[in-house]
């Protein structure tokens, strides 16, 4: 992930962009991307939607999110890693598996 950080930041300071970079816009900006994400699968079967273009998407909310992380010293394995042992405890295999109730349900 250090290695697409660093591709990342270097195409963005290559441009003089990081002064449009603050974590707002860089939110707004994710949302956004999962946004077009999204709009590829409007009124389409899952399996319709076109893969190099959802490819592209995914890459934008991938980058954006990355840029996010790097603006407040996040390390991006670290809070992922977090988020999933947190998601355990509130979602047990016992108790989950096999349904998509939120863990306030279960």
């Amino acid at each position: 992930m250090k290695e697409i950080i660093d591709a990342l930041i270097k195409f963005r300071n290559e441009r003089d962009w990081e002064q449009f970079h603050n974590p707002k816009d860089l939110a707004v900006a994710l949302n956004v991307e999962a946004g077009e994400l999204l709009e590829l699968f409007l009124w389409k079967e899952a399996e319709e939607a076109d893969k190099e273009k959802v490819k592209e998407e995914l890459a934008d909310v991938f980058s954006f999110a990355f840029l996010l992380a790097e603006k407040y010293g996040l390390d991006v394995k670290e809070i992922v890693l977090d988020k999933i042992e947190k998601n355990g405890l509130k979602y047990t295999v016992e108790k989950s598996k096999g349904t998509a109730k939120k863990y306030t349900e279960l």
